[in-house]
């Protein structure tokens, strides 16, 4: 009744701050709507992004901030003269009875004949600070682990576990995304290519390699993860120095699923040479099962599970 009338007001731009105003209302509103809707969209894995939903998403929480600073900027003259004309000690003792409207503004956003009020301020305050709260007690659980993972009651649940031995989450299955057990079958190879002649590798051939340990959790972007996992594989250190490239500035990873939107990834050399970032063969003392990246995958402190590669089967070093 008061906002959205404002937003039809002719002349539209009456100066070159309320133009401003204007535009980063329209930014911020704009770029909320756009991480909410393709965040939907994208959990229920309707893939109709032109591009990469991953770098679209980011994009759009850079518009956001970027408006929001610009917004927050233009009003915060108006915002500190506006908390400076009252006590906020005296606003949170004064009790229902004596809570009375605020004054007409210039503006015209203040109510001409409101209804009496409900809430003193101190109620509103704590309600939204109550709220706040439940919602991080509700959230939090799933990232921080532990026992807090049954509070996160507004968190996925029961992300599909796949088949086999591995009975923690995944995003989907090898079945979804077309890899078969005959992609990765015995005549899977590992090709890990950087200076000189590429090498191939079975995997009976890695797993007879010096083998190194990781706890990592799988973290998803789209807002669930696993508690650690114990991994076991191949640290991205030592492929690296084996492909003649023990400073490698970067790798491309790439899975045996068909072509898609996760079938490459590129990895920082940071990434690369963190001892805990690993080609994985096993998981919680079993073999990856097919749904969990059977033969080799990527596992990566502090990595998106989206760029823990799954069926991986050659890796790029490069300078």
């Amino acid at each position: 009744w008061s906002v959205i009338p404002k937003l039809f007001e002719w002349l539209p731009v009456r100066s070159v701050a309320h133009g401003l105003e204007r535009l980063s209302l329209l930014l911020l509103v704009g770029g909320v709507i756009f991480e909410f809707v393709t965040g939907i969209i994208n959990i229920q894995l309707y893939y109709v992004f032109p591009g990469s939903f991953y770098r679209l998403h980011f994009y759009g929480a850079w518009v956001f901030i970027a408006a929001f600073v610009v917004h927050v900027c233009l009003k915060l003259g108006r915002m500190t003269r506006a908390l400076r004309s009252r006590s906020l000690s005296t606003e949170l003792r004064t009790d229902l009875a004596r809570t009375v409207p605020e004054p007409p503004d210039p503006d015209g956003l203040v109510a001409a004949a409101p209804a009496p009020p409900t809430m003193t301020r101190r109620g509103a305050v704590g309600m939204v600070g109550a709220g706040s709260l439940l919602l991080l007690v509700v959230t939090a659980g799933q990232s921080i682990g532990g026992w807090m993972r049954v509070t996160a009651l507004l968190a996925p649940h029961n992300r599909d576990p796949g088949s086999g031995p591995n009975a923690f989450q995944i995003n989907k299955t090898a079945a979804k995304v077309g890899v078969t057990p005959a992609l990765v079958g015995p005549t899977w190879r590992l090709e890990v290519h950087g200076r000189g002649a590429p090498q191939v590798f079975t995997r009976e051939q890695l797993l007879a390699m010096p083998q190194h340990a990781a706890a990592l959790p799988i973290a998803c972007v789209e807002g669930w993860s696993t508690d650690d996992q114990h991994w076991s594989g191949l640290r991205l250190a030592d492929l690296a120095a084996m492909a003649g490239m023990p400073d490698a500035g970067s790798v491309l990873v790439q899975s045996i699923q068909p072509p898609g939107p996760f079938t490459r990834v590129v990895l920082r050399g940071n990434q690369i040479h963190d001892p805990r970032a690993l080609l994985a063969l096993r998981v919680n003392g079993a073999h990856l099962s097919l749904d969990h990246g059977y033969p080799a995958r990527i596992i990566v402190p502090a990595n998106p599970g989206v760029n823990n590669t799954k069926w991986v089967h050659r890796l790029t070093f490069r300078a």
